[in-house]
């Protein structure tokens, strides 16, 4: 078993529970790992034979393209995506943040962490 990371994608989307929210937007970062058999990528250096870190950059731009109310929602439809589109992902886990939150303080940002493991 092998992972795959990748961290601090970068976006700016509508999420939130406030009409303000999904009219002004706000910065968010995701951070994604998957764990996925690489032992036949590691030998074929073949590119069809691991989990390519480009689809799974896609698959959370277009995810967080889609407004939500919850953080939870998003992180859910982005393992959800990856667990149907990628074959060998075992398990995932991403984390949503929202960054500059409009919590009424001084808050750096609020993150969501989802994981999700494939049923044999």
């Amino acid at each position: 078993m092998g992972t795959i990371k990748v961290k601090n994608i970068r976006v700016y989307a509508y999420h939130g529970c406030l009409v303000e929210e999904g009219k002004i937007g706000s910065d968010y970062r995701v951070d994604l790992t998957v764990k996925a058999n690489l032992s036949k990528s590691s030998k074929t250096d073949n590119l069809a034979d691991t989990v390519d870190y480009v689809h799974l950059n896609s698959i959370v731009k277009e995810e967080m393209a889609i407004r939500s109310k919850l953080l939870e929602t998003v992180a859910k439809r982005i393992l959800d995506r990856i667990f149907k589109e990628i074959e060998l992902v075992q398990k995932g886990k991403v984390a949503v943040s929202k960054l500059n939150p409009p919590i009424g303080g001084n808050v750096a940002m609020v993150t969501i962490i989802v994981s999700k493991t494939r049923k044999g």
